[in-house]
């Protein structure tokens, strides 16, 4: 299950974001650290090709993919070194496969900055100094553990120095792990440490109601300029309280609602899609008489990993995957019509699965 972490300062919506991505009711009060204890919560991933395959098959059951939101307290300056809440919490977002940081882009007398005033790129580059801190500190104490050892020759000891070394040099420069540029086999190695900067960074401009449906303003302005400029990372501008609002509505009268504000789709959509593009996600499809399934995937993944996704005999035992690309299905009707018309390929292990894709495993164990 793809894993996101939900990051900020106090105040700048971030439990009110989890709230409408989740409908779980964290607290989101107007005041900092409101936010105690972490926040997980799951959620459907909004997928309308499975839809209409489930429709299509007719199969009993509809099997969607899920993504995990953890929300975790405020950060605020000097967090790593023990100042509010948040240092106590980063370990509960050291195993995500995402980070998503959000910022406050929005005036509001009613609702109090923790810093006084609005100002998105100070308040990322406070955030990105507490996680990179946090890793130096992480890094450091794991340095103590293996040079001596290092010193001495061992040799999965020197690997791991060698890892560690540029890590701590980044970051003792203020610069995230993953600005590094390593061999595979080194971050194969430094991912395992879990370290917050070496995770992909989606950046969540939370705006106003009355910055709707562009959501554009000077602040998203200021945010996009920077985070360009430095190649941080991309940026989607939601907002948290039309979000909420969403969540607490029907699904007929979300649509109803998002018509009336000129917004195409929920927040919701768009982070999870933002998500998938940040981590290169793909996402392909199976059925049989029992359910209609999705299913995510690595872009660039083989046949055989598809397989492997599903069960690790599919992938042993992997002789070829029948395959149609979901619009090709939908016209056909079904996989019947689909293979008079010709349109289901037979692929090898060397096939490269598409987005879309709607695969049926032949193995043999």
């Amino acid at each position: 299950m793809l894993k996101v972490g939900i990051v900020g300062l106090p105040n700048v919506g971030k439990s009110c974001l989890f709230n409408a991505l989740t409908a779980a009711g964290a607290a989101a009060d107007n005041y900092p650290f409101c936010t105690v204890d972490p926040n997980v919560g799951t959620v459907e991933v909004p997928e309308a090709r499975l839809d209409r395959l489930h429709a299509l098959v007719r199969s009993p059951q509809r099997v969607p993919t899920f993504i995990q939101f953890v929300d975790v307290a405020g950060l605020v300056e000097g967090a790593s070194h023990g100042e509010g809440l948040g240092n106590q919490f980063l370990g509960h977002i050291r195993d995500v496969d995402a980070i998503a940081h959000v910022l406050r882009c929005f005036e509001d007398p009613d609702v109090a900055h923790v810093l006084g005033t609005v100002d998105p790129v100070r308040d990322r580059g406070i955030v990105d100094t507490e996680l990179a801190l946090a890793d130096l500190e992480a890094v450091e104490r794991r340095l103590e553990k293996v040079s001596k050892r290092a010193r001495s020759g061992e040799g999965e000891a020197l690997a791991e120095e060698q890892a560690l070394l540029p890590c701590r040099e980044t970051l003792d420069q203020g610069l995230p792990v993953r600005s590094l540029d390593l061999p595979p086999d080194r971050w194969q190695r430094v991912r395992s440490y879990n370290l917050l900067t070496a995770k992909p960074v989606l950046f969540v401009a939370n705006v106003g109601e009355s910055d709707l449906p562009d959501c554009e303003n000077e602040f998203t302005r200021r945010l996009a300029d920077a985070l360009e400029r430095e190649s941080a990372g991309p940026m989607i501008a939601v907002s948290s309280r039309i979000e909420a609002e969403l969540a607490e509505l029907a699904p007929d009268e979300r649509k109803e609602f998002l018509d009336e504000l000129g917004v195409s789709e929920a927040g919701l959509s768009r982070l999870i899609r933002a998500a998938y593009g940040l981590l290169g996600l793909i996402t392909f499809f199976t059925f049989n008489e029992k359910e209609a399934r999705a299913w995510i995937l690595p872009r660039g993944s083989l046949a055989p990993e598809a397989a492997g996704a599903i069960h690790t005999d599919f992938q042993r035992g992997f002789i070829r995957a029948e395959t149609i690309q979901f619009e090709e299905f939908v016209v056909a009707g079904s996989m019947k019509s689909a293979r008079e018309l010709g349109r289901v390929r037979s692929e090898g292990k060397d096939y490269v699965v598409q987005d879309g894709d709607i695969l049926l495993f032949r193995f043999s164990v």
